[in-house]
């Protein structure tokens, strides 16, 4: 998560520099990237009643959790794949503007991190799903660290999402 982090400020200060250019014209904002914040919102907060079912031995719930969240997150590509073309379907490419170009480069980055986050969500389903009494403590610290994992995809979204609103 550290290199991620310092991924994605680098291209946040590229971001912000780019923008006094005059060719910078801003993108529209697609109603469908409020729904994929709130899906993304809700999705951190059943990852923290899986935290929270998982502590409590809750397993069967956690199991749930789990694969609600694994839903949510195709959702939330899904619609970001919609927004994509939505936007292509209106003209605003990645060649047209650096704006269109840097909106793209973030929304990838972020699916692709989610992708590699839907990876571990697999390996912590897994782990979770063959829990006995000898592994629930495993079991118990992937679910957190998974979260952990997700609860980061959130913060890095609200902040390229809050950055491409407000500029």
């Amino acid at each position: 998560m550290f290199v991620s982090t310092i991924f994605f400020c680098l291209f946040i200060v590229t971001y912000s520099d780019r923008m006094v250019y005059p060719d910078w014209q801003r993108m529209p904002e697609p109603w469908l990237l409020w729904i994929n914040t709130a899906v993304l919102f809700f999705s951190s907060m059943v990852f923290i009643n899986a935290q929270i079912a998982s502590k409590n031995n809750q397993f069967q719930l956690v199991k749930n959790r789990l694969l609600l969240i694994g839903f949510l997150a195709f959702a939330f590509l899904v619609g970001q794949l919609l927004v994509w073309q939505q936007l292509i379907a209106n003209g605003f490419y990645v060649s047209t503007n650096p704006s269109n170009a840097y909106f793209y480069v973030f929304t990838a980055l972020h699916g692709l991190h989610l992708l590699g986050g839907l990876v571990y969500w697999y390996l912590t389903i897994k782990k979770v799903w063959i829990s006995s009494n000898i592994v629930i403590s495993k079991a118990k610290h992937t679910v957190d660290l998974c979260a952990i994992y997700w609860h980061f995809l959130l913060a890095v979204w609200v902040v390229l999402f809050g950055l491409m609103l407000f500029s």
